[in-house]
């Protein structure tokens, strides 16, 4: 968070919020936590190799472990940030702090997907790996982490040309959504957007259901690829 908060709140000085390294930091959590699912999930199948030739065991709780130790790093980052709002901003400090649960079932089924997806396909397509950690990284910064989607909306009032493509962008982009939600309840104590949030559940349970059906229609190849 100190690098970002460098970067971007005193070498290019963007931060146009105030506590911005709060700001920033109600955001980084998560995104650090889908970013870790997601890397995880690519060698959570071709990294058990040996063990995947020598038993025969369901291959689904590879990825489903992976995406769930994500959760655990996750509850240990709401620690710092506990901590950085006791001791810096006891102001911003809300009930609505409890929220943050609700919202992390939201995340944690969208990371899920994304983890099951990709570890089966990781098995057959190995450029995913690489292909992955670029797209994440565009995804990071295509998604309102290090700013906020007022000062977007900025943007597409003053480009009307690309403006209707980047609210298109950031309409389907899951992190409009979580990251909101949980500026919502850390940084500015309200509640989050919860008819968002559980549209979000909705698709990221689909989205969970699909790849869990992908994983399993090739699971039975594993080995022989592997």
């Amino acid at each position: 968070m100190l690098v970002y908060y460098l970067l971007v709140g005193v070498i290019l000085q963007r931060n146009r919020y105030e506590d911005f390294p709060l700001f920033i930091l109600a955001a980084i959590l998560p995104w650090k936590w889908f970013d870790s699912s997601v890397k995880s999930g690519l060698h959570a199948v071709v990294g058990s190799e040996r063990l995947i030739k020598q038993i025969n065991f369901p291959k689904l709780v590879l990825p489903l472990s992976a995406s769930m130790s994500g959760v655990v790093n996750f509850a240990f980052g709401l620690i710092p940030l506990t901590a950085l709002m006791l001791l810096f901003y006891p102001e911003r400090l809300s009930w609505w702090l409890l929220a943050i649960p609700f919202i992390a079932v939201a995340q944690l089924v969208l990371g899920t997907a994304f983890a099951i997806g990709v570890s089966a396909l990781n098995v057959f397509y190995r450029d995913i790996g690489n292909l992955a950690r670029h797209v994440m990284r565009f995804w990071f910064y295509l998604s309102p982490t290090l700013y906020g989607i007022d000062q977007v909306e900025t943007i597409t009032a003053s480009h009307p040309t690309i403006g209707p493509l980047i609210d298109a962008w950031y309409a389907i982009n899951p992190f409009t959504y979580l990251l909101g939600a949980y500026r919502a309840v850390i940084y500015e104590g309200t509640a989050p957007h919860w008819g968002a949030l559980l549209i979000l559940l909705a698709v990221s349970t689909v989205l969970l259901a699909l790849a869990t059906l992908l994983f399993k229609r090739l699971e039975p190849n594993f080995a022989k690829v592997l």
